[in-house]
């Protein structure tokens, strides 16, 4: 099995519970998905926006891209 590209996306976390994040790249709650952050590394946020890394098969996956 190859090893996934890993990307950096900017977006708002909208949510977050103990096992994910509802984010979005676009800033909007209706768009957003809940991402498991045992996939994601989530990086310093400002009022909820800020970067998060992850597989580019889950950004795909999830539609974020």
């Amino acid at each position: 099995m190859s090893r996934s590209e890993i990307i950096d996306l900017r977006g708002q976390v909208h949510a977050r519970t103990d096992r994910a994040i509802l984010f979005s790249t676009d800033g909007d709650r209706e768009s957003a998905e809940w991402l498991p952050l045992s996939q994601i590394e989530v990086g310093e946020l400002h009022r909820g926006v800020g970067e998060i890394t992850l597989p580019e098969w889950l950004a795909v996956d999830k539609g974020l891209m």
